[in-house]
């Protein structure tokens, strides 16, 4: 097996970037991806210079064990990671889906906290310590990259955990994370809780603490730079933030912090920032839920000024309001860069300046459809370029597909729809009216798909300005107790709709024939 680079940074002004949107992420309700979305989103990561990625829980179902070492196989730069419980089947699954990586690691957990110890594992402390112990010197026979997390950190002894983190490192572990997994902590403790524990534990300079928070009382990030500011040299995170419950750390948010105060940090990361734009949008686009317009970074409204006061002062010196320059992040600059008679080679250089992975879309449809809202629209911005590759990654040998659509509607009559669609390979079509043309829509597809969730969100938004925009349109259905996204863009709406439902629905049937329950869901 190839082994990673172990041991903590040598530069201890450098915080490596831990990034689990493929594991912690992904467990988001209406989150779920599958391989080829994951190995997206990997390559995008990489691309992002991130350090390690969680490419998953490899024992918690064979979808999950397929995508660590199909992500294990795609990337060669980061340490690809598999989560695994202290159980004897957890690691040598692990093991086995990263032993193709060029840099292969395994994140092993157990929590220490009392009322996990009490309620969820009914385990002594005695226990927890051998079976730390006992995992981490059976993961070492084979590789080196171990980390080791003491799950529900924020809510243990700090004595405890110590003795078991001088174990665990004893018997191999390099990394130690402490993770606020209920986002109980607050930052003031929680970076005194890392300065203690490197006060505490024998050979505590020689591993890589790291941290991984959680959300819930909005205190991922100020928790994350508490503990870098105690000696936490990596943090783990998410694109986005996304993640159980209220979500995870945002890694752009950490990532800008790091380097806009570095005059009081004090430390880097060697994200290559101008990919973090890209890594948003692809993920929205993937998991078919839109990016808050006042998220921190990334959000439509981070670089905008509606006060004419600091219109006035962005206008005379953009310091005066901006602590960041959109370009800095590859915010595109929505000016415009191609047209109807731009040439596929100008098309595709473009989609790579995006960030675009070119040999995860069908780049002739994608120039087609480029071509088409070339025809329909004034303007084509980067945006609206970006879209469509993200519509394009979207098709895959899907067992649901739209081939027509047809709405009609007036004050005078009952919203209809005829659709057509590839069921499986064979055409179908069907008709319904609805109380507007978008229900009718959907009330068509469910009867050819044969599929009757319930619709749980439906958001509109226009990528560009203008009322020739291209719209995106994202939903969330719900079935038998599975949640799925969908997304879709088209410069016709209720087209964008139809695009979006379908897209969930292929998404929900690939979660029905994958149900394996997945075991716990780690720190």
């Amino acid at each position: 097996m190839a082994q990673a680079n172990p041991g903590p940074d040598h530069d201890d002004n450098q915080v490596r970037v831990f990034d689990t949107t493929l594991r912690d992420g992904e467990q988001s309700p209406g989150c779920t991806m599958n391989v080829e979305e994951k190995i997206a989103i990997a390559r995008q990561l990489e691309r992002l210079n991130v350090d390690i990625i969680e490419a998953g829980f490899a024992a918690s179902s064979p979808g999950d064990f397929e995508a660590v070492r199909r992500v294990a196989d795609a990337v060669a730069n980061p340490v690809v990671l598999s989560l695994s419980r202290t159980r004897e089947e957890d690691v040598d699954r692990a093991l086995t889906a990263v032993d193709k990586a060029k840099r292969p690691g395994v994140h092993i957990f157990i929590a220490t906290s009392d009322i996990h110890l009490k309620y969820k594992l009914q385990m002594t402390r005695e226990d927890v310590l051998d079976a730390a112990t006992w995992a981490v010197t059976r993961a070492k026979k084979h590789l080196d990259y171990i980390e080791f997390s003491c799950e529900d950190a924020s809510r243990s002894d700090w004595d405890f955990m110590a003795k078991i983190c001088t174990e665990v490192i004893r018997a191999g572990a390099r990394i130690i994370n402490l993770p606020d997994t209920t986002g109980h902590a607050i930052p003031e403790e929680y970076g005194e809780m890392f300065a203690y524990m490197r006060r505490k534990v024998p050979g505590a300079d020689g591993v890589t603490w790291s941290a991984h928070c959680h959300n819930d009382l909005g205190l991922a990030v100020a928790n994350s730079l508490a503990a870098i500011r105690n000696g936490a040299r990596q943090f783990e995170c998410t694109i986005n933030g996304i993640g159980e419950r209220a979500g995870n750390t945002s890694m752009e948010e950490v990532v800008m912090a790091l380097k806009t105060r570095r005059d009081m940090m004090e430390v880097r990361t060697g994200i290559e920032t101008r990919q973090i734009y890209p890594a948003s949008r692809l993920l929205s686009q993937i998991i078919g839920q839109p990016v808050p317009p006042n998220k921190p970074i990334v959000g439509d409204n981070a670089f905008a000024h509606e006060a004419g006061i600091h219109q006035d002062g962005v206008l005379k010196n953009k310091l005066t309001y901006e602590i960041m320059k959109p370009e800095d992040i590859g915010i595109p600059s929505n000016k415009l860069v191609l047209g109807k008679h731009s040439g596929r080679h100008a098309f595709i250089n473009r989609l790579m300046e995006l960030g675009v992975d070119t040999g995860t879309i069908d780049v002739q449809k994608a120039f087609a459809a480029f071509k088409d809202l070339c025809d329909k629209k004034k303007i084509v911005y980067d945006d609206d370029i970006l879209a469509m590759a993200n519509e394009e990654s979207r098709r895959t040998a899907d067992i649901f597909e739209l081939v027509d659509l047809t709405v009609t509607s007036s004050t005078r009559s009952e919203p209809h729809a005829e659709v057509t669609m590839r069921v499986n390979g064979e055409e179908r079509s069907g008709e319904a009216h609805g109380d507007g043309m978008v229900d009718a829509c959907y009330k068509a597809i469910y009867k050819l798909s044969g599929l009757n969730p319930t619709l749980e969100r439906y958001s509109v938004k226009a990528i560009t300005g203008g009322t020739d925009a291209l719209g995106e349109v994202s939903c969330l259905v719900r079935d038998d107790g599975m949640t799925v996204a969908g997304q879709g863009a088209h410069s016709d709406i209720v087209m964008a709709s139809a695009l979006a439902l379908i897209n969930a629905l292929n998404r929900l049937r690939a979660r029905v024939e994958m149900s394996a329950r997945r075991p716990g869901e780690g720190p």
